[in-house]
């Protein structure tokens, strides 16, 4: 998951590079994008970023490197503590859209913390129970996985998605959903394209931090590891 093999597609014009197998993640839906290094000839080039390109992942490259021509065998290996950090932290915001049941109209995710905008005309009123009822989820050590419908299920089913702002990616035919708990026994169910945990208990202790007012029915409510 973390380091694998690959081999290099292309290189842009600015010096990115596209591999045929990219284990990292592209910044979008309010996840960074991976950061790590590719193995090549006894180098290790530093990826400062990951981004979302017409053919694939570009791979930003620290300054001054030399990327690999194409054709060339790579590993890559990703900054796996902050990648780690990613995938607490969105299945954590999955878990604040369940005991906060209401419209998700933004949200950003960092190693060190995450925060939802919710469609919230008042700001709830025990933020401890809140707290407690995350937790509770987190402790229970719900499984996490993923599957695939059809982008004609989707538009069938429109209470799938949570988010106001950002559509699920739709137009390939069909839409990765994230499955909290079991089928028979499911916490959360939505499209989503992140990076998850396998389980809940894999995210830890959790905290709710300030809940913001940021409009007339937007709340913004914080969330960090304990």
């Amino acid at each position: 998951m973390f380091e694998g093999p690959a081999r290099v597609v292309s290189v842009t014009g600015e010096g990115a590079v596209i591999l045929d197998r990219p284990l990292f993640y592209p910044a979008g839906g309010g996840q960074p994008g991976d950061t790590g290094e590719l193995l090549f000839e006894g180098r290790a080039i530093p990826v400062l970023d990951a981004r979302k390109a017409d053919k694939g992942v570009a791979l930003i490259l620290a300054g001054g490197e030399t990327p690999p021509e194409a054709g060339a065998a790579v590993v890559q290996r990703l900054d796996e503590a902050r990648r780690r950090a990613h995938m607490r932290m969105h299945t954590a915001l999955h878990l604040l859209s369940v005991v906060i049941p209401l419209p998700v109209t933004g949200g950003q995710i960092t190693a060190e913390k995450g925060r939802l905008d919710f469609d919230m005309p008042e700001a709830p009123e025990d933020k401890a129970a809140l707290e407690a009822r995350l937790n509770a989820l987190v402790e229970a050590d719900h499984p996490v996985t993923d599957e695939w419908i059809t982008d004609a299920e989707l538009e069938a089913n429109p209470g799938l998605v949570k988010t106001m702002a950002v559509k699920p990616p739709m137009g390939s035919g069909r839409v990765r959903l994230v499955r909290i708990g079991s089928p028979e026994a499911t916490i959360d169910l939505q499209p989503c394209g992140g990076t998850h945990v396998r389980s809940t208990g894999e995210i830890g202790p959790l905290r709710i931090g300030k809940i913001e007012k940021k409009g007339r029915q937007n709340r913004r409510v914080s969330l960090t590891f304990a």
